[in-house]
């Protein structure tokens, strides 16, 4: 267990702590639990509440018996009975769940919506049902009243699935190009879904008709916004309140009667808000985003307290009328967190209640909600650098604290029409959206024209050929796109390295390519007046048997040209040097005789015994002509070595001179002979 405070709010991390491999015996299991005292220390509130991989959502039944989470890999979905505190039973998917709805008190009935266009149904024995909609689908909610099963996804439709006929019914159209969050009212069944244009569209499901339209995107004027403000979460509290996050980080409260805003909540990240949900004892509200969970209040959006994610949430979930939270997340434990002051542990784990009262406070976090995290260089960008060291900001770390108001008020001045350009780029991409369904002629890209001119032209032969091509086509593929588009990729064909490489693609013939160019555009307008496709192609004279012999011709005369060039360089650089001043210093006995030009390669020409006599000594440097390299002769090597040895043989005289011959020592026994 971890136990964090921040704003004086005490949080405990129930999945803190090591977790046992699930292959250890119980043996080893006890040794370990004696000797680590994390492990000693950790608490297992539920067994095996984990994923392979990383979970995606987790839900609890209605009647608070069940806890049922979803996750890869295998994509699969566990179901856990509380009062056991343990898994009732595993299932595997073929395809990763994007979310589910559970239709009954208990987990007997479940929907589940698969990243693959496939709807499942599971009783309490396994699979049930399993049917395909149109479009690839991103939520669904179930409305009892009517039976009726609400799938939106990637298109303006809202699919309605009845589970009392078994059969689609028609479909709800939107104003919208997609769909990505619904809802639904528990009061009084209004259905709501957020578009990818930031709006929320309402409809009567008794009368099956629009009723109301909230435009989110209009209301988020302030905040400097890199991404559209799309509608990523949606949650009902009661009948009347409405909240809705959005894809820049903000969080908005409704009043239903109203299309203003009552509360605009900015998390600060600018991540996508993933999920809402609201507390009713402490009228509280909890968002989450990838990063962070925070808890603020409804009524005057001041921070109550805020959970920092080890791993990215991905989806949220409160236990009602209890203080826990569970979090999925991009990691294997699913998250379970515990804040008494929000309310009692459930009633199948009370025991926390006695437990959290004797633990002391481990950990402390400060929160700045109202402040904005800047670095030095966006405070220069923001013209707000001569405000260091006033208390309007506050030095942490590599950067500086500014309050959240000053800092858009700075960012609107120094970009003030940073929203407008950016909605009229997407204006203006989605008038070309529209316009390729036009008919089009083709155009040689800007960039790489004798390289596509070649693909083209292989494209062709291929088709004529009628043969099946394995790999892709560069000029179709988006992947290098940048190839043909962007200057930075362009062939360099004067590098010596293309054209020692490549000799014939760099010199290729004018008239080919002139007759390239005609056969392409003959070609597209074949294609759109509908002409025959048996159009004679080139000849394939230049492809002939004769292509090795030109191509080693063609290398020689490459490498012929490249010296020139270089002869040329080197002969344009000695021409631009230039002559600095230079300083000599004379030895003793010396006289100045005067500066003399070209020495050096007066010495270079001269012979190797005048060479000798000039510098007097017995080594010789000469300077070679390609580059700064030098070549040392040592002269006099042989009168060394000789002057060497001579003294090496006085100084062995002189030692015999010293040394006393062993035979005048006294005691020495002289040498016996015996004759046989």
């Amino acid at each position: 267990m971890f136990v964090s405070d921040p704003n004086n709010v005490k949080i405990y991390n129930l999945s803190a702590g090591k977790s046992l491999p699930e292959w250890l015996s119980d043996r080893k299991r006890r040794a370990l639990q004696k000797k680590n005292v994390d492990i000693r220390r950790r608490i297992e509130l539920i067994q095996d509440f984990e994923m392979p991989g990383l979970s995606t959502t987790v839900r609890v039944s209605p009647d608070g018996n069940f806890i049922l989470a979803t996750g890869i890999y295998k994509p699969r979905v566990r179901c856990y009975d509380v009062n056991n505190l343990s898994m009732k039973f595993e299932r595997c998917f073929d395809s990763e769940v994007v979310t589910f709805e559970i239709l009954s008190e208990d987990y007997s009935k479940v929907v589940f919506l698969h990243s693959d266009r496939y709807v499942e149904f599971h009783a309490a024995h396994g699979r049930y049902y399993r049917l395909r909609i149109p479009r690839f689908g991103r939520d669904l909610k179930y409305h009892s009243g009517t039976c009726d099963l609400y799938v939106v996804g990637t298109g303006p439709e809202v699919y309605r699935l009845n589970l009392e006929q078994g059969q689609f019914l028609n479909p709800l159209v939107t104003a919208a190009s997609e769909v990505n969050r619904c809802a639904i009212n528990p009061v009084h069944q209004l259905f709501v879904c957020g578009t990818q244009e930031g709006k929320v569209e309402a409809w009567d499901p008794r009368t099956r008709g629009r009723v109301g339209t909230l435009d989110c995107a209009l209301s988020i004027t302030d905040a400097q916004l890199e991404v559209f403000p799309s509608v990523t979460a949606l949650k009902f509290q009661g009948s009347l309140t409405l909240g809705v996050g959005t894809a820049t980080g903000q969080v908005l409260l409704y009043d239903i009667r109203s299309s203003r805003p009552f509360r605009i909540k900015d998390h600060m990240y600018g991540l996508p808000v993933h999920d809402l949900d609201f507390h009713e004892a402490q009228d509280l509200v909890l968002s989450m985003d990838s990063s962070v969970i925070k808890i603020w209040e409804k009524q005057t959006g001041k921070l109550f307290t805020s959970i920092e994610a080890a791993a990215d949430f991905n989806g949220l979930c409160l236990v009602p009328n209890t203080g826990m939270i569970f979090a999925a997340n991009e990691d294997p434990k699913i998250q379970t967190y515990y804040i008494p002051s929000l309310g009692p542990a459930p009633r199948w784990c009370s025991f926390l209640d006695s437990l959290t009262e004797e633990l002391e406070e481990k950990h402390m976090d400060n929160v700045y909600d109202d402040y904005k995290f800047v670095t030095r260089k966006e405070l220069q960008d923001l013209s707000l650098d001569h405000l260091m060291g006033t208390n309007l900001l506050r030095a942490y770390m590599h950067g500086f604290f500014v309050d959240i108001r000053l800092y858009k008020k700075a960012k609107s001045v120094a970009e003030p029409f940073a929203f407008e350009e950016y909605k009229r780029k997407k204006i203006r991409e989605r008038i070309e959206e529209d316009r390729t369904n036009r008919v089009k002629l083709k155009t040689l890209p800007k960039v790489n024209k004798d390289l596509a001119l070649k693909l083209m032209d292989e494209e062709l032969k291929e088709k004529k050929k009628k043969r099946n091509k394995s790999g892709t086509n560069l000029l179709k593929d988006d992947r290098f796109k940048a190839l043909f588009e962007n200057p930075d990729f362009e062939v360099d064909k004067t590098a010596e390295e293309y054209r020692l490489l490549n000799p014939v693609v760099s010199q290729l013939d004018k008239s080919r390519m002139k007759d390239l160019k005609k056969k392409f555009m003959h070609q597209q307008f074949d294609e759109v007046e509908g002409g025959s496709e048996n159009e004679e192609s080139l000849s394939d004279s230049d492809s002939s048997s004769d292509d090795d012999q030109q191509w080693t011709k063609e290398v020689k005369h490459q490498h012929h040209l490249l010296r020139q060039e270089k002869m040329e360089r080197w002969k344009a650089e000695e021409k631009e040097e230039v002559v600095l001043p230079r300083f000599f210093e004379l030895k003793e006995g010396e006289e100045f005789k005067g500066l003399q030009g070209n020495t050096k390669k007066k010495q270079n020409n001269s012979s190797l015994g005048e060479r000798v006599q000039q510098e007097g000594r017995d080594t010789v440097r000469l300077l070679s002509s390609m580059g700064n390299r030098e070549i040392t002769f040592a002269v006099g090597k042989k009168q060394r070595i000789l002057k060497t040895r001579e003294q090496g043989k006085k100084h062995h005289e002189e030692r015999r001179k010293l040394l006393r011959p062993a035979k005048n020592l006294s005691g020495l026994r002289s040498k016996q002979k015996f004759i046989f």
